[in-house]
């Protein structure tokens, strides 16, 4: 792998608009028709939501990411894609860098709804 270039210097208070928390993916739920996402169903702790993440061909069984904490994107606008609305984003590692992505982890469990920063 070659190493990316680190992107342009941002001020500390644009990241910090970014709302990332952990999330226990309780579902995953195939899209009729989609080569590539499927869908999650998240919990936060307070409330539950719907993520669509494109990992189907990354992974030979996507339904054993049930049970695992993972970092999602949680104030992201709603996007409709397949026909699905997903509420945010799985947050994970080496897509950008064309390698097979890998899931963002606690090193051990938190409470759902646990914010990352």
């Amino acid at each position: 792998m070659k190493i990316a270039p680190i992107k342009p210097i941002i001020r500390y208070d644009v990241v910090d608009k970014i709302d990332i928390r952990i999330g226990t993916i309780e579902r995953v739920e195939d899209i009729q028709g989609a080569d590539k996402l499927v869908k999650l169903i998240v919990d936060f702790g307070d409330h539950k939501r719907t993520i669509l993440a494109g990992i189907k061909q990354e992974r030979e069984d996507p339904a054993a990411l049930e049970g695992i904490q993972a970092l999602f994107v949680v104030n992201l606008a709603p996007r409709k894609m397949m026909g699905e609305v997903s509420e945010g984003m799985l947050f994970d590692i080496g897509y950008a860098d064309g390698l097979t992505p890998v899931l963002a982890t606690p090193e051990k469990p938190v409470p759902a709804g646990t914010r990352a920063g």
